[in-house]
């Protein structure tokens, strides 16, 4: 069985999207994002549904229908101390990410658009490779990774 995985990298001035069929690199886009754009939210949570519509804008752009995405991986995130690897999103995760009790950053947002895009489209949805702050967490490289236990 193959996998057409998503993998979404929000930063503070950008948010770097892929697409994989299994280890294959369909395309990759980095949406850059201006400090205007941005200026109009007072939390970073808030950004999630401005940076969901690029991301799903792009998805069509590159004629990537989303019926065929099997899962969608999100960078990982400000959570408290996990072991680095690949987990399932939470509610509790979720909660966590938006009200950031362990840190405000770009890479909660990962797991925001992760579980929104995957619940629309009724997938799993990840984040992968979540480290200890003030580590940067990685990119996920390797989507086959996203149905691996940590």
């Amino acid at each position: 069985m193959s996998y057409r995985i998503l993998t979404i990298d929000p930063g503070s001035t950008s948010t770097k999207i892929g697409v994989f069929d299994d280890e294959k690199m369909l395309f990759e886009e980095n949406l850059h994002h201006s400090a205007e754009e941005l200026a109009q939210f007072e939390t970073i949570p808030q950004q999630e549904a401005f940076r969901r519509r690029l991301v799903l804008k792009a998805l069509e752009e590159h004629h990537i229908p989303l019926e065929s995405l099997s899962a969608v991986c999100g960078r990982g995130g400000v959570l408290k101390p996990v072991h680095g690897g690949t987990y399932l999103t939470t509610d509790a995760m979720i909660d966590t990410l938006k009200k950031g009790p362990y840190g405000h950053h770009a890479s909660n947002l990962g797991g925001l658009l992760a579980r929104e895009i995957g619940s629309a489209l009724h997938i799993p949805s990840y984040i992968v490779d979540p480290r200890l702050w003030p580590a940067t967490p990685a990119t996920p490289s390797s989507p086959a990774a996203a149905f691996s236990t940590p």
